[in-house]
């Protein structure tokens, strides 16, 4: 969408909902909304509940900048009812946000096109689950590292899937992958500079994402450059297979050289010291620059 015409309309920033990520995009949504208001936008904050449609029509939004972390906002919810109202967003649609929140939907999708991931099995109750130890379990509808263990003994493994499944009824193990964390940022089709995150005690959990000091970014990446365009690639397929639009970002692990996909974010955190703004800021840009290139790609995709 024009700049100018975006001026004239008024722009609703989606935040907060009923998600366990709730406090992280009233943060993402208030650091969105101070900056479109910098900008000149006519923007007000819409806290997500299950009366949006009222609120949405009560204040009488033209364009809606989802600033939405998790279910409801993530996971093609709050899409599909944009689209029924026939208010333009921005982000990704209904079907590549159900499809990147379900983490299993997400790799049976991965399988399919050749993306590099590591090894999983849907752990399903009252089974064993079908992968060597060490593994990683997670909730697979769940974002910010919520409810995710490492499992490296026998004994570990059923309060793991306990704790996962207080978050979702599905959960996945994954194979535990040692190597580089590294994140890809894409904004309008356009990769970023990828990001190493480096957290102090090794695992890069809801704690290490969020508290100051605990986690180390680097930009760019301390990787080779062969590596760092293998995972640009990578992240740019996936972008393409899931249909993504907006802005999204694509989380690794680098193991012996290759990039290995573990999660799609397409509502990433936009606070200003979060890991996209991160990236674009490299670029020699503003946040207030990356938050404006957003908005200008909101549209129905339906």
């Amino acid at each position: 969408m024009d700049r100018e015409n975006l001026k004239a309309l008024r722009i609703g920033v989606l935040m907060g909902g009923n998600s366990s990520e709730r406090e992280i995009s009233l943060k993402s949504g208030e650091a969105v909304l101070q900056s479109l208001k910098r900008s000149g936008y006519k923007a007000t904050g819409v806290d997500m509940g299950r009366d949006l449609a009222g609120r949405l029509k009560r204040q009488r939004i033209d364009v809606a900048f989802i600033a939405l972390h998790g279910r409801w906002g993530e996971d093609g919810t709050a899409q599909g009812l944009l689209e029924i109202m026939g208010i333009p967003y921005t982000g990704s649609g209904v079907l590549g946000s159900s499809m990147a929140m379900d983490k299993a939907i997400m790799k049976v999708v991965f399988d399919s096109v050749g993306i590099p991931t590591p090894a999983y099995a849907v752990a399903e109750e009252g089974k064993d689950v079908a992968l060597p130890l060490p593994f990683v379990v997670k909730p697979a509808n769940e974002g910010s590292t919520i409810g995710i263990s490492i499992v490296r003994r026998k004994e570990e493994i059923a309060p793991a899937l306990a704790d996962a499944r207080k978050y979702d009824k599905k959960v996945i193990a994954e194979v535990y992958v040692e190597g580089d964390e590294i994140t890809v940022a894409i904004v309008n089709g356009e990769t970023l500079p990828v990001v190493q995150v480096k957290p102090s005690k090794g695992f890069y959990d809801f704690e290490a994402k969020y508290t100051k000091g605990m986690t180390e970014y680097i930009v760019p990446a301390g990787i080779t450059k062969t590596v760092a365009k293998k995972a640009s690639d990578i992240a740019l397929k996936v972008y393409q297979a899931f249909d993504l639009s907006g802005c999204a970002r694509i989380d690794m692990l680098v193991k012996r050289g290759v990039p290995l996909v573990i999660d799609i974010n397409t509502s990433p955190g936009m606070t200003e010291t979060s890991l996209v703004p991160k990236a674009w800021v490299y670029l020699g840009r503003t946040f207030d620059e990356l938050v404006e290139t957003i908005l200008t790609g909101a549209s129905l995709k339906i």
